[in-house]
């Protein structure tokens, strides 16, 4: 079985989104993860952005990349430029790597534009989840 990472800054919003859709559309093909390059409480919005669309991840975890350096992936997938510019280099080199930086709706500060932000950032998210696993499964 094939296993995926997606990497984000906290592991609180843009990488729980895509740990969502990537379990919801690959439906037990792949082993999936999200972690972080810190260590952040997953983001209420994030949670109730993907609610509205099906998905729940209320009981995720936030995890700190660390927990998963003796895991052997097959894909790293960073959904933000720091992520991907600290990433740390215990992962095999094996891995294929696939970069995309959505932008972070949680530095969203006026309450008008939040949700309108966290829906943008969650479709490009599903958007780019669909088009990963019809690439690569």
């Amino acid at each position: 079985m094939k296993r995926v990472l997606v990497l984000c800054t906290g592991n609180s919003c843009r990488s729980q989104m895509a740990e969502g859709y990537l379990k919801e559309f690959l439906n037990g093909k792949a082993e999936v993860h999200s972690a972080g390059v810190e260590n952040h409480a997953i983001n209420e919005n994030a949670i109730k952005i993907m609610k509205d669309d099906g998905v729940d991840i209320s009981q995720n975890e936030s995890n700190h990349v660390s927990e998963f350096e003796q895991i052997d992936f097959d894909f790293i997938i960073t959904v933000c430029d720091h992520a991907y510019e600290t990433c740390p280099s215990f992962f095999s080199k094996k891995a294929v790597r696939i970069h995309k930086n959505f932008f972070d709706p949680s530095k969203i500060e006026d309450e008008e534009k939040l949700i309108f932000g966290f829906e943008k950032c969650r479709n490009e998210i599903k958007k780019f989840c669909l088009e990963f696993c019809t690439a690569y499964f």
